[in-house]
């Protein structure tokens, strides 16, 4: 029994951890990690890192011998040829030979021509090539590792932008279903003051003015709700967009707390330097200095070299007189080139310039973006206060006018003065909260370090 109830118990606990955790778990967090598995441009940028491991691996086969076979077989007939005149040099000597010894031992010959160009003639191979020193190689392959780190900044810096986008995007949306709650809230005090007029008029207490005038506010507040909804709708659609969804699928409201310790926190953060652009810039200026050394180095010998091991002959012939082995060392360097070799490293120099203007430059313009971000939370926390005490005041008022309207001692307009008054206060909280948030999110952003 007792056991039972042990397990009973880490059951619950077990329930209720994972329930903790499905509730901890935000639907902007489910759209935050959606966006980064299914956003397009996302799965393009990792195939182009893609491309870029594999350029690596190419850089490094250099390194490995390579193997390779080749055949050939010519037919000729006719070019320039070489006579060797063995009639003319031997045949007398051979008759004077055959005289003395009284015997034709030594045949008469006749003169040979051999054409340049071979005839029937195959040579097939197979060939294993190595560079023995070849500086271009290590410097190519310090280029793609250097390409790879490149790439990978770039994802992270789409990354940062997207989810800034995502946060952005849902917090649009969750403006509008707010905004379309608070209509609808109002368009129910509209209709109830239409449903009031009306009665009033038929107990020959009211005047024909009075509904027409509440008819025409429940008509304003459909209007508002059409655009309400319009704009909800809009704002679903791009958060799908981003997310790579279809642009229909159901997008989950959830009210946005504001976490002012967070922001006090982020406020006080200045340091930068771990941005995945500074990394970005540092890496174009790493794999400049590494083409720029590679381009110094143009003077320095290649050296390679190569075995052949191979068959050739006429007529096909595959005895042992055409099997061959052949081995050979080249080396190349340049003595003169119109002067390529030292406009290729100048170029390299005014590239690692005009990198270092661009480090200066970013510096600058981050520095820039996170005061302007700090600027505009500070903006948006006052108009947050101040909406929030309009609210309260609009509030109040609102009541009182709704009190004296029903006893008789407010007019119409003044009650509809005050229920629009409501209405806007109760907006302009809205707009002030995610606008807050807004500005948070891109605060997050350009303070976001690499993971």
């Amino acid at each position: 029994m007792e056991n039972c109830h042990k397990k009973f118990f880490i059951g619950l606990l077990l329930f209720f951890g994972i329930l903790g955790e499905v509730h901890a778990k935000t639907a902007l967090t489910g759209y935050l990690e959606e966006g980064m598995k299914n956003n397009l441009v996302l799965k393009e940028k990792n195939i182009s890192l893609d491309q870029s491991l594999l350029a690596l691996k190419d850089a490094k086969s250099f390194f490995l011998p390579s193997l390779d076979f080749a055949a050939n077989y010519t037919l000729a007939n006719g070019g320039r040829a070489i006579i060797l005149p063995l009639g003319d040099l031997l045949n007398g000597v051979y008759s004077s030979l055959n005289a003395l010894t009284d015997r034709q031992t030594f045949p008469q010959l006749e003169n040979m021509e051999e054409q340049f160009l071979p005839n029937n003639f195959y040579d097939a191979r197979v060939r294993v090539s190595y560079p023995i020193y070849n500086p271009d190689l290590q410097f190519n392959k310090q280029i793609r590792e250097q390409g790879i780190k490149l790439e990978e900044y770039q994802i992270e810096i789409y990354k940062a932008e997207l989810s800034r986008n995502i946060k952005q995007a849902y917090y649009k949306y969750c403006l509008a279903h707010t905004a379309k709650q608070i209509l609808e809230e109002s368009k129910v005090l509209v209709q109830q003051n239409l449903k009031d007029n009306k009665s009033l008029l038929a107990n020959g207490k009211g005047l024909p003015a009075q509904v027409l005038r509440a008819e025409s506010e429940v008509e304003n507040i459909n209007s508002q709700l059409i655009e309400a909804e319009n704009r909800m709708r809009n704002a679903a659609y791009y958060v799908n967009f981003l997310i790579n969804r279809p642009l229909e699928s159901e997008i989950i409201f959830e009210e946005q707390a504001i976490e002012e310790t967070e922001i006090s926190m982020l406020m006080e953060k200045e340091d930068f330097s771990d941005r995945a652009e500074i990394h970005k810039i540092n890496t174009a200026k790493n794999i400049q200095e590494t083409v720029l050394k590679m381009n110094q180095k143009f003077a320095v010998p290649r050296i390679n070299t190569f075995a052949d091991f191979g068959m050739q002959g006429f007529d096909f012939d595959f005895s042992g007189q055409s099997r061959y082995i052949m081995f050979g060392v080249n080396m190349a360097f340049p003595i003169f080139q119109g002067g390529r070799n030292k406009n290729a490293i100048t170029r390299s120099q005014n590239e690692l310039t005009a990198l270092t203007y661009q480090t200066e430059l970013l510096d600058d313009s981050i520095e820039m973006a996170i005061r302007a971000a700090k600027n505009n939370i500070r903006a948006a926390e006052a108009a947050k206060s101040s909406a929030e005490l309009n609210l309260k005041s609009a509030s109040a008022y609102l009541r009182l006018i709704d009190r004296g309207y029903k006893e008789g001692t407010n007019s119409l307009i003044e009650f509809i003065d005050a229920r629009n008054q409501f209405t806007l206060s109760e907006l302009k909280l809205t707009i002030a909260n995610y606008g807050l948030l807004g500005a948070v999110a891109d605060l997050e952003r350009e303070l976001q370090n690499l993971n």
